[in-house]
């Protein structure tokens, strides 16, 4: 039948920070992230995919993923969540899906394997790794520096505890403009440690804190929830985002899940906060 291209975004949701009890926690890895538009970069380093080509009167379902619950204090403290995958799928085409971002490290735990990595925590625990062309990994909670690894980002890796008392910086999101203006999303959430707290990376990394409440990834950015230290409350990551842009000319309007619909030029914009469908 006949079928025209779509370039998409798709940003899976990001990890929680981890919120352990006698040390630091990592930072929540951001969700995995995938891109078509305009010879711009995916996460990982990767390159900008081929657009997905629909075929009309076919409907593809729009999933968007949450973000990833922070850890809590109980016991020795607990990890961050993972977050949840994003994807389009239809009938027709290989399903586009995106890695929910690794939940980050508790004292003596390495952060989880994601779209992009979660922190290691406290105690020299490793990052975790990301996806290839969705995320970088995320950094190293080193113990004679008492603070968790940032959690990685789409643009760039969360980074290792950099200095006593000091946790590791979120990993750097990808801007991406898409929807007509540039946007930088997909930022992992900063380390804690005792003193000085982790940045959360640009794109709705959340910061880390060392007593107080560390910040949550933005919605709808895919953003790694802030790590806390052991007096600290840590943070979820932030809700994917998937974005749809067509020719205006074979939009169809025939939407579910009430996308955000704008144009630009001579192509028309689906942007789902939350999941549906758009059948072409």
């Amino acid at each position: 039948g006949l079928s025209y291209d779509a370039d998409f975004l798709v940003i899976a949701g990001g990890a929680g920070g981890a919120r352990p009890v006698g040390g630091g926690g990592g930072g929540g890895g951001a969700g995995g992230y995938r891109n078509s538009f305009n010879n711009e970069t995916s996460g990982g380093g990767g390159s900008s995919e081929s657009a997905a080509s629909l075929t009309v009167g076919t409907a593809y379902t729009v999933t968007v993923g949450g973000g990833g619950a922070a850890g809590s204090g109980d016991g020795s403290g607990n990890s961050g969540t993972d977050g949840v995958a994003s994807s389009i799928a239809g009938s027709d085409i290989t399903d586009i899906t995106t890695v929910g971002g690794g939940g980050s490290g508790r004292v003596n735990s390495a952060g989880n394997d994601g779209g992009s990595g979660g922190g290691g925590g406290h105690n020299d625990n490793d990052g975790g790794a990301g996806t290839a062309n969705q995320g970088f990994a995320g950094g190293r909670g080193q113990v004679s520096m008492n603070g968790g690894g940032g959690g990685g980002g789409a643009g760039a890796v969360g980074a290792n505890t950099p200095a006593t008392t000091t946790g590791g910086a979120g990993g750097a999101g990808l801007a991406s403009s898409i929807t007509g203006s540039a946007v930088t999303r997909g930022g992992g959430g900063g380390g804690a440690s005792n003193t000085t707290a982790g940045a959360g990376g640009s794109g709705g990394g959340g910061a880390a804190t060392a007593n107080g409440t560390a910040t949550a990834g933005t919605t709808n950015t895919g953003g790694g929830g802030g790590g806390a230290y052991s007096g600290g409350t840590a943070a979820a990551g932030g809700s994917g985002v998937v974005v749809l842009r067509v020719p205006t000319i074979r939009y169809t309007g025939t939407t579910t899940g009430s996308p955000t619909v704008s144009t630009s030029g001579d192509d028309t914009i689906m942007l789902f906060n939350s999941s549906g469908s758009y059948t072409a």
